[in-house]
């Protein structure tokens, strides 16, 4: 699947829809060290994640997680029920 780059900024824009595979859990500890990559290094992860409007990719930084949810700078949320891959 080719998922189009995207600035942080964009992602607004879209609507978020599930993956075909929910694969949060297979991702948690990948998203933990992308939280330590973010807040101890200040390193970018390549995010890819569904929307109606088909893969989108974001090479960003992670600030935060909550049960459901990946946080990035100004609050931007991203749903983990959407991932696709999650790459550093």
């Amino acid at each position: 699947m080719t998922a189009t780059l995207i600035e942080k900024e964009e992602i607004e824009q879209y609507k978020f829809v599930p993956a075909e595979v929910d694969r949060t859990d297979e991702f948690a500890s990948k998203l933990s060290g992308a939280l330590r990559l973010g807040n101890e290094f200040k390193s970018k992860v390549a995010l890819t994640f569904m929307t109606e409007d088909g893969a989108k990719r974001v090479e960003t930084t992670v600030w935060s997680l909550t049960e459901k949810y990946i946080v990035l700078k100004a609050g931007v949320l991203i749903p983990m029920r959407s991932l696709i891959n999650v790459s550093y």
